[in-house]
């Protein structure tokens, strides 16, 4: 994997998808090797064009030889539990290069618009020495946000002439973008949205010192317009991080966060577990006196801990 091996590195993303226990042994090791690539996500409303946008940053990488492994994930049915994993399909031109890697994830149930094993992958590609790690949520709400913990650059994708697009750009999707991108401008109306992005920018009631102002683009991605313009704001979003050490600090708020994660979904299952197995509990969902679930979780928790 170290090598760039894409063998090794499609079983391991396999095993980690199927959340098997013999990939720790192999992310063990790897994690320690991780820390250079570029890691992006690109977010936004569903239909925004983000996997179109996506294939034209691969373009620019490639021309400047650098390598580039794509983690795009798609939504999951809630119904049958399938998922359509289009973004492959979309970006299939580049299935021969060697030097990219493409996978698509579901997001099995996981919320915030990235799968519950994000961030796994990204220490893969990251261990395996890939340039750039660009990371596709699925089409996302005002709230979900959680992709800005997980990469260094967030570019936001929005598109104009949508209806109440203030209730979007205003919650949580502003305070985590880097970059905001206004795509399909040639089938939008997009000077409302520039300007109102603008105006909220400027008196989102951010008190930090920070000295990057997030710019705000205009692209017709499917036409290639503007997209040299995002290519270059992310370059240039690169320098400000390496500049202010956010590149290296990164890291450390990463490395926090996996570990609360990882924490919580060992806790979750040990504790499923243990309740399944408990006569209490199976004695408390038989019981006609159970009044209210609160009171019988109460009872549960207080015998488990």
């Amino acid at each position: 994997m170290l090598k760039k091996d894409i063998k090794s590195i499609a079983k391991l993303l396999r095993l980690i998808e199927k959340q098997d226990a013999s990939s720790l042994k192999e992310l063990k090791t790897l994690y320690p090797q991780t820390g250079s690539a570029h890691i992006v996500g690109i977010t936004g409303l569903p239909g925004s064009g983000k996997s179109t946008i996506i294939d034209t940053l691969i373009e620019n990488y490639r021309k400047e030889g650098k390598t580039v492994a794509v983690i795009a994930i798609d939504p999951t049915s809630p119904y049958t539990g399938g998922s359509l994993l289009g973004d492959r399909i979309r970006m299939q031109k580049h299935s021969t290069d060697p030097s990219i890697f493409i996978k698509s994830i579901p997001t099995a149930g996981w919320h915030g618009g990235i799968s519950r094993v994000t961030t796994k992958m990204i220490t893969v590609m990251d261990a395996a020495g890939y340039d750039i790690i660009l990371v596709e949520t699925v089409g996302v709400g005002q709230a979900e946000v959680d992709i800005a913990n997980l990469v260094h650059t967030t570019v936001v994708v929005l598109v104009g002439g949508l209806g109440d697009y203030i209730q979007v750009i205003k919650a949580g999707i502003l305070e985590i973008a880097d970059i905001y991108v206004i795509n399909k401008v040639d089938k939008n109306d997009s000077q409302d949205l520039e300007y109102n992005l603008k105006n909220l920018r400027t008196h989102s009631g951010d008190n930090s010192q920070s000295l990057w102002e997030s710019p705000v683009i205009l692209t017709r991605a499917t036409g290639k317009k503007g997209t040299e313009k995002l290519f270059e704001s992310i370059r240039l979003h690169r320098k400000y991080l390496n500049k202010t050490g956010e590149f290296e600090s990164f890291f450390k708020s990463r490395f926090i966060t996996e570990l609360k994660q990882i924490l919580l979904d060992n806790v979750t299952e040990l504790l499923e577990k243990k309740i399944e197995d408990d006569p209490v509990f199976k004695r408390l969902l038989s019981s006609k006196n159970s009044k209210d679930p609160y009171s019988a979780a109460e009872k549960i928790l207080k015998r488990l801990f």
